[in-house]
């Protein structure tokens, strides 16, 4: 598998007109989950994905897989429990752009809180190129703490670690969230993190404060909403199948490759023998994100990890990763659910190859990614 995550996805229950949940009348059922928006943009965009996780036994449990693997995930590594229901959520449907909508989770002791080091498929989640984690399954239950520790346990045979904080303060009853999620994101080898995140989990202020808190991913990116984000780069944050064949046909330099670009995680990556502070080791690379007509304020983030992801499987340089990322951001930006249909990978491409200006001036609006205009492209415009 290209990526494989772990977590809870839940079935989502949209309100059929604009109003309060105490007035709306019906609902539309869909998904959602943020490791599964992940995968299900992933999948879409080629990429072979592997879900693993837990559901209920009952109807919303069948519909959660089947959507999911609809969607052309791997989904055989879902378990089932008979004695626990799978999660569902309400939430408000015309005041989702403001960010102010309503949401009312019943998840508590849900089939996926259950999960445990030893209730999930270890080597399925182990057979990829990229496993892709979050805070928000630390936040479930100390079963799925534990395994989240487990799983981002150094070892040299882990696949490339990525972690979205994704900090949900109403998640965590017991204040531990900051130092956990804390504890998590330095044990990856790939982070995301919004700056408003970094601001109200741990006090952070700007890039270096994060990068001074986090010396051991290899990468970090810190998104800034509208106005872009910036990735700081340590090394290779490549899988190891990348940087093994892209090693072996470069030419022989006949010297030697500093530690940090023969060091496969993040875990050891901190450890360079060297006394300089950790954000002094990283490149710098910011991105703005184009101009978008927003439909709704939702699943973008994951989206943006999705486009990111896909750009580092296929070995793009970091620009390329974060213009990639704000692409596939805009995509769920300008649709109303959380998961949306991604550009065509050659009609992406064709948008990363910008200049600077071009790409400044872009500004995408509902359908865009369906939209075949290479004329408007070379513009730095689409429809």
């Amino acid at each position: 598998m290209d990526v494989a995550a772990l977590g809870e996805s839940m079935v989502t229950f949209l309100p059929s007109r604009p109003g309060r949940l105490a007035d709306v009348p019906s609902f539309d059922r869909g998904i959602g989950g943020a490791e599964t928006n992940v995968l299900c943009t992933l999948a879409a965009a080629g990429h072979s994905a592997r879900w693993v996780s837990r559901v209920g036994a009952d109807g919303f449990g069948d519909h959660l897989v089947e959507t999911i693997g609809a969607c052309g995930v791997d989904v055989r590594f879902v378990g089932r429990d008979p004695h626990r229901p799978t999660g569902i959520y309400f939430r408000t449907a015309g005041d989702r752009a403001t960010d102010a909508h309503e949401v009312a989770y019943y998840r508590a002791g849900s089939a996926a809180s259950a999960m445990a080091v030893g209730t999930v498929d270890a080597e399925a989640l182990g057979a990829c190129r990229v496993l892709h984690l979050s805070g928000i399954t630390a936040a479930l239950s100390a079963d799925c703490l534990d395994l989240l520790r487990e799983l981002t346990a150094p070892r040299p045979d882990r696949p490339l670690v990525s972690f979205d904080v994704n900090f949900r303060p109403g998640l965590w009853h017991d204040g531990a969230g900051p130092e956990v999620l804390l504890e998590l994101a330095r044990r990856a080898d790939l982070v995301f993190v919004g700056d408003d995140e970094a601001r109200a989990a741990w006090g952070l202020d700007g890039g270096q404060e994060i990068l001074r808190a986090l010396p051991g991913p290899r990468t970090v990116v810190v998104k800034r909403g509208a106005a872009g984000a910036t990735a700081y780069d340590r090394g290779d944050a490549r899988p190891r199948e990348l940087k093994a064949t892209d090693d072996a046909t470069a030419p022989d330099r006949g010297e030697a490759r500093p530690q940090e670009q023969d060091a496969t995680h993040g875990a050891t990556a901190k450890h360079r023998g060297d006394a300089r502070p950790p954000e002094q080791d990283a490149t710098a690379t910011s991105v703005p994100a184009p101009k978008v007509d927003v439909v709704a304020h939702v699943g973008a983030g994951d989206a943006f990890a999705a486009g990111f992801l896909s750009a580092t499987l296929r070995g793009l340089p970091v620009r390329d990763r974060l213009r990639h990322g704000h692409l596939m951001a805009a995509a769920a930006l300008t649709v109303p659910g959380d998961l949306a249909t991604p550009p065509d990978r050659d009609h992406a491409d064709r948008l990363c190859a910008l200049d600077e200006a071009a790409w400044e001036r872009l500004r995408l609006g509902p359908g865009w990614t369906t939209a075949a205009a290479d004329g408007a492209v070379q513009e730095g415009r689409t429809p």
